[in-house]
């Protein structure tokens, strides 16, 4: 560590920059991350809290990174239990339903066979004679209703158990901690942040930028100017309205759109989302929208007869988040959601940006990360497998620096 601080500088303390943190960590090298409010403060406390494959990329044919998520599933299921917990998740059919039973039946199966047939991964028809202990759904015009299985998780304390299991491997957190910039040499980078009233200069390896929407916005501040790749954010909304669904998730098709859309449990309420709607401006002044709002009320009465006519006013909470996207023309649903990973040049790394991505893949993409800076570290005594480190629901963690 001649000369260097640290290994690696990881500025962004949602669940990508915690789950580069983990691996890093994990493989023997001195990290340090920077968080400006909170872990999870932005994205990663406002997802669909769903682990899981994501049934719809199959329309899309993002195959790959269903594999990879149901594999992702697999292991938090096994190393999260406190945390993430298979639920039911039910598809409606109705007469209007665009997406016809055959076409459900094959994208359930070819889910099964992309989870590799394990158990989690089967499916089945709810008979008729049980629709009516489906929470009140609505049965008119039903025709079909698939379940499947699927996991649900605390997004935001998610993210706080992997930083947790990063810092128990010996990386600091510094927190809240503003990123003020960052100057890039032959052998590595200088990174400058704002701390406890000081400014503190840091020198490392490599630095991630893993701030998600604010990418763009910690690059202006590194010297010299890192071109940012074109990006597209797009907004999502959720609602928070009274009664819990007891019999699981429910996948449904807007009628107005026919997007899919998710209603479920959530902490003895129903959580409805999400939306995708086009954002142009500060990631900091996020609100959901009163036209998204309307959206959801009006699929979650479509479905359900005891939301039917609900106005805002029974809205009990609601979040947006932001989704990164790669540019490119049409609608958001089809565009790739892998994570894309943008070294500031070829060998030698110095830079790392970190684009999108899902929140059940976390840990599958810090392991792409370490893979792709491995030629630029030196060699470290590894400490754990990240495939099989035990993360646990608590809210306590080691005093940030």
């Amino acid at each position: 560590m001649a000369g260097f601080d640290h290994d690696i500088i990881i500025v962004g303390g949602g669940i990508h920059g915690a789950g580069c943190a983990q691996a890093a960590a994990a493989q023997g090298y001195n990290v340090l991350v920077l968080e400006q409010h909170a872990l999870a403060h932005g994205t990663s406390s406002r997802s669909s809290k769903l682990i899981h494959g994501g049934l719809r990329y199959l329309e899309s044919g993002q195959f790959a990174l269903v594999r990879e998520c149901l594999q992702e599933r697999r292991r938090l299921l096994q190393n999260a239990p406190g945390l993430v917990h298979l639920i039911p998740f039910h598809i409606p059919i109705y007469e209007q339903t665009t997406r016809r039973p055959w076409q459900i039946r094959s994208g359930l199966a070819l889910y099964a066979l992309l989870s590799g047939l394990e158990h989690s991964g089967l499916f089945s028809t709810v008979p008729k004679r049980q629709w009516a202990e489906l929470d009140g759904l609505q049965t008119t015009g039903l025709q079909q209703v698939f379940r499947y299985y699927d996991a649900q998780t605390d997004d935001a304390a998610l993210t706080r158990a992997v930083m947790q299991s990063a810092i128990s491997l010996g990386a600091e957190l510094a927190m809240p901690a503003t990123f003020d910039g960052a100057e890039l040499d032959d052998h590595g980078c200088r990174v400058r942040y704002l701390h406890q009233g000081r400014t503190i200069r840091r020198r490392g390896r490599i630095m991630i930028n893993a701030t998600g929407p604010w990418a763009p916005q910690v690059l202006v501040r590194v010297m010299p100017v890192q071109p940012a790749i074109p990006i597209e954010l797009v907004q999502g909304t959720h609602i928070v309205l009274p009664g819990s669904l007891v019999q699981g998730c429910y996948y449904m098709e807007a009628p107005s759109d026919r997007r899919a859309i998710f209603a479920m449990p959530w902490r003895q309420q129903t959580l409805v989302g999400t939306t995708e709607t086009p954002f142009h401006g500060d990631p900091s002044a996020i609100v959901p929208l009163p036209q998204e709002q309307d959206y959801l009320l009006q699929t979650a009465g479509h479905y359900f007869p005891a939301y039917r006519n609900l106005g805002r006013g029974a809205i009990q909470s609601s979040f947006a988040g932001l989704r990164v996207l790669p540019g490119g023309a049409g609608t958001a649903f089809g565009r790739p959601r892998e994570t894309v990973m943008h070294c500031d040049r070829a060998t030698n790394t110095r830079l790392l940006t970190l684009y999108g991505g899902k929140l059940t893949a976390y840990r599958a993409t810090a392991d792409k990360v370490m893979q792709l800076l491995r030629a630029t570290l030196p060699p470290r005594p590894r400490q754990a497998d990240t495939r099989m480190i035990r993360l646990i629901d608590s809210d306590t963690y080691d005093s940030p620096r």
